[in-house]
């Protein structure tokens, strides 16, 4: 049969990659499956997500193995809340997030009178009943709209679907900077719920944010699971694009990416520029923009190896020489030979290195 000819397993050309999130099915977690005693804003262990907290309780983030059932999902996030805040002050919030390119989002065409509407459908579990809010802000223009969704049944996996509508205002910039914001708020201050509920495109008034949120932090029984989240063109939510692992882990890749960790693992190979300097390349692939460098602090977590010695590495940095494409670490050591080539390794169980070009 012509290559031609085959079909192509119910796929359409103009819908592949039709979510705008990447890892909505949060089957990718480089950084890490667990993380207790989370107190702050941060990605803590599913990729291009981000958990934003501010003095609402202390949480236990997983990547979790419930899943809603014969859905074709292996994976979810779990929130737990270990410590809980039944009185939040103010100004508190707990949500969850996910930062988009402008670049990403011009077929769109938000910002003229071929806006489309979007739909936001994802699966989600908790204990805790009521009423949940999702916002999206238009980063660009300091717009945003709210909706609100119901938690019907506790303990029971519901698939969620959200309306959104098309802004024929506003545009987003056709960059590679955060244009477009996604929350799932789980917990609000006053600061945020005292308004009436902007459920369209508006210039951004903190009141009107998340207004009727319940507050998942009131009980240490409280969690929160979801997954196969979803964002994208059109009135309809369709089935869950599920994409390749190695499709999804590169997409990743771009925003961070994890190189080693434990003991005795090659990082990259350099030389030594002076007796207590020395720089080593790190092959990565490209990030979005120059990355920061994701790393233990503290002495002896690294060493350099070379000519049958080892020299321990007192920090680890990232070289102003650095770009997108070519990572390159310099270091400081106790003892290293100028003009000899090394290798920089982990030399610490507790050692790892990755780099974040995250929104």
């Amino acid at each position: 049969m012509a290559l031609s000819k085959i079909p192509s397993a119910g796929f359409q050309d103009n819908v592949k990659f039709r979510n705008i999130f990447i890892n909505g099915d949060m089957s990718i977690a480089q950084r890490g499956t667990s993380e207790s005693g989370i107190t702050g804003s941060g990605y803590y262990t599913v990729d291009r997500w981000k958990t934003s907290i501010s003095s609402l309780g202390t949480w236990t983030q997983t990547q979790s193995t419930d899943v809603p059932s014969g859905q074709g999902f292996a994976k979810s996030l779990k929130l737990d809340c270990t410590t809980a805040d039944a009185s939040p002050s103010a100004d508190n919030v707990l949500f969850f997030q996910q930062a988009i390119e402008g670049q990403n989002l011009q077929y769109l065409k938000f910002g003229t009178s071929n806006a489309q509407q979007l739909t936001l459908s994802f699966w989600v579990k908790t204990n805790k009943t009521g009423t949940y809010i999702c916002e999206i802000i238009n980063i660009d223009s300091s717009t945003s709209v709210s909706k609100s969704y119901t938690i019907n049944s506790a303990n029971t996996w519901e698939k969620k679907t959200i309306n959104i509508p098309a802004d024929t205002s506003n545009g987003f910039d056709n960059d590679n900077a955060d244009s477009l914001r996604v929350y799932f708020w789980l917990g609000a201050g006053t600061n945020y719920t005292s308004g009436t509920l902007n459920t369209s495109w508006n210039s951004f008034t903190t009141a009107n944010r998340a207004v009727g949120q319940v507050n998942l932090a009131d009980s240490t029984s409280n969690e929160w699971y979801i997954t196969g989240v979803q964002l994208e063109a059109g009135t309809t939510a369709s089935d869950f694009e599920f994409l390749p692992y190695d499709v999804n882990l590169n997409r990743c890749h771009r925003y961070y990416q994890f190189i080693v960790s434990g003991t005795g693992k090659a990082i990259g190979d350099g030389g030594a520029y002076s007796t207590s300097n020395a720089w080593s390349f790190v092959h990565t692939k490209p990030f979005r923009v120059k990355p920061s460098i994701d790393i233990v602090t503290g002495t002896n977590y690294y060493s350099f190896i070379g000519n049958a010695s080892n020299s321990n590495v007192s920090s680890v940095f990232l070289e102003g020489n650095s770009s997108e494409n070519v990572i390159r670490v310099a270091n400081t050591s106790t003892s290293v030979t100028q003009g000899r080539s090394y290798l920089l390794a982990t030399a610490n169980s507790n050692a790892f290195i990755g780099f974040d070009a995250e929104l």
